[in-house]
């Protein structure tokens, strides 16, 4: 019998995931001094490394904002000078509230 798409393969789907897991079983009960010598003197794999270039590097130390302008803005705000429209305010959350539903 072949698979009609590729018919590559002659045997039965679940005989092939069958001899396929008792490979993987005999291949795990192995002990480690009947594997191969080129096996067991291979490094462990080391993990991801990410390089990052240096100007990456410098906008990722520096914050995405301008911090004494918001302690500006902050300060201001509690000293009641900050000028504050609330015309406008209003408007913006009308709007939001369209947008929501």
């Amino acid at each position: 019998m072949s698979n009609t798409i590729s018919s590559l393969f002659g045997g039965s789907p679940s005989l092939d995931k069958a001899q396929l897991e008792k490979a993987k079983r005999k291949a795990l009960e192995q002990p480690v001094d009947s594997q191969p010598e080129a096996k067991k003197a291979a490094p462990a794999p080391k993990g991801d490394e990410l390089l990052l270039s240096p100007i990456a590097r410098k906008a990722m130390a520096e914050p995405a904002f301008d911090r004494e302008k918001v302690e500006a803005i902050k300060q201001a705000i509690k000293d009641g000078s900050y000028p504050m429209d609330a015309r406008r305010i209003a408007q913006s959350f009308a709007s939001m509230e369209k947008l929501i539903g």
